[in-house]
C-alpha cells in the first residue's frame, strides 16, 4: 500500500504543510501526473484544489515533468530540476524519475489553485515556514 508525505504549500501566506497520507487518501494520488489537480480532501483539505507540482521518490531522486511514466531514467540535462549548472553550457548526465505518481514516489509537492470556505490554518493547523 501506498504512503506519501504531502507537501501543500499555500501561496497565499507562504505557509507549507506537511501530511502523511496512506491507504485510501494515497490512492487517489496514484497514477496522477505533474500538473494535474486533485481533490484537497485526500489531506484534509475539504473544498479545496491542490495541483501537483512534483515529489521525489525512496531514494531522493526529484520528479521531471518532462520524462513520461514512472521509471527512473538518466538524461543530459543543462539544467532544471535535478541540477543547477554552474558554469555557462554546463550539462550533466542526472537520474530522475518520471512525471506520474506511484508506489516508489514518497513525497509529493502540492499548492492550492481552488479555496475552501474554512481556511486552511483552520483545517491543518499551524505550517512550516
Amino acid at each position: 500500500m501506498a504512503e506519501f508525505t504531502v507537501a501543500v504549500s499555500d501561496p497565499e501566506d507562504g505557509h507549507t504543510y506537511q501530511i502523511d497520507v496512506d491507504g485510501q487518501d494515497a490512492n487517489r494520488f496514484m497514477g496522477r501526473e505533474l500538473g494535474d489537480e486533485v481533490d484537497g480532501g485526500a489531506v484534509g483539505l475539504d473544498g479545496y484544489t491542490l495541483e501537483l507540482t512534483g515529489g521525489s521518490d525512496k531514494a531522493g531522486r526529484p520528479m521531471r515533468s518532462d520524462v513520461r511514466g514512472v521509471s527512473t531514467t538518466s538524461i543530459m540535462s543543462d539544467g532544471g530540476v535535478g541540477f543547477e549548472p554552474t558554469t555557462e553550457g554546463e550539462r550533466k548526465r542526472i537520474t530522475v524519475r518520471g512525471r506520474e505518481v506511484s508506489d516508489e514516489t514518497r513525497q509529493i509537492n502540492a499548492k492550492i489553485v481552488g479555496r475552501g470556505s474554512d481556511s486552511v490554518e483552520d483545517l491543518l493547523g499551524d505550517g512550516d515556514e
